[in-house]
């Protein structure tokens, strides 16, 4: 489970009290519930770092819904390794496309939804009692139709543009890292130095393009690709954030030449 709904108020309790009274016997594991509320990138970059780890076949349940009793659709994506319940907002995308997406459907069958819907909690009333009936073995057709469409929000777009990468902030972790939406396997098809030069809103980098936090001097910048395969900026024992006035969302470009 990977929700914004915080361990104060009742709502993730009520998720697992919803899955296990339909499937008793299901391990719950909380990868967090202190996500920023509804921020949807943040969401998604937890969900996508933290999925590869858990065993093969887990169901992550995850709920980052500001837009929850709108039109935004309920989605099951069923992918190589695991299964991704939650809405069709961004929040899921980043970890199944990295798993290898096969099939989506929409979550319309009223059979595995709680008899009473609210508008404002599908966290509890589909995506919990969803997880649950899969895990007890119901088939993903039986959920509701196959849709071949999803929301790719521009957090999981990165463009080749005249020999750069262009893409944008993905994250700033609490060593202030700046972690990007560009992978190494984008880095890997235009790295051409061991230096990388680096366009931010406020500011222009030449950094050298590394391995290891160690292998710049105390309070020295580098760039490298992150135990998570993702381009950062970092400072060794200092935050890059904070020096570099990075911020989600903020537009990076990367040219290795």
């Amino acid at each position: 489970m990977t929700t914004d709904f915080g361990l104060i108020d009742p709502y993730a309790a009520e998720m697992k009290a919803t899955i296990l009274s339909i499937s008793p016997n299901t391990a719950i594991v909380d990868v967090t519930h202190q996500i920023e509320k509804f921020n949807i990138r943040m969401g998604a970059y937890v969900l996508a770092s933290v999925s590869p780890y858990l065993p093969e076949g887990t169901i992550h349940v995850a709920v980052v819904d500001p837009g929850v009793g709108t039109r935004r659709r309920a989605i099951l994506i069923k992918t190589k390794r695991s299964y991704f319940i939650g809405p069709d907002n961004g929040l899921l995308v980043l970890a199944a496309k990295a798993q290898g997406i096969k099939i989506i459907h929409k979550l319309t069958n009223p059979r595995f939804m709680l008899p009473s819907v609210s508008s404002t909690f599908h966290g509890r009333d589909v995506f919990a009692p969803a997880a649950a009936h899969l895990a007890n073995g119901v088939d993903p057709a039986e959920f509701g139709p196959e849709i071949r469409d999803v929301v790719n929000p521009n957090f999981t777009k990165v463009t080749l543009r005249a020999g750069a990468l262009v893409g944008e902030v993905l994250y700033v972790d609490s060593f202030g890292n700046i972690i990007t939406n560009i992978n190494g396997r984008e880095v890997e098809h235009i790295q051409t130095a061991d230096v990388v030069n680096i366009e931010l809103p406020h500011r222009k980098l030449k950094l050298k393009f590394g391995k290891a936090y160690g292998e710049a001097e105390s309070k020295e910048a580098l760039a490298l690709i992150g135990s998570h395969g993702y381009f950062e900026i970092a400072i060794n024992q200092g935050n890059a954030a904070e020096r570099f006035k990075a911020n989600p969302r903020d537009r990076i470009k990367l040219l290795f030449h």
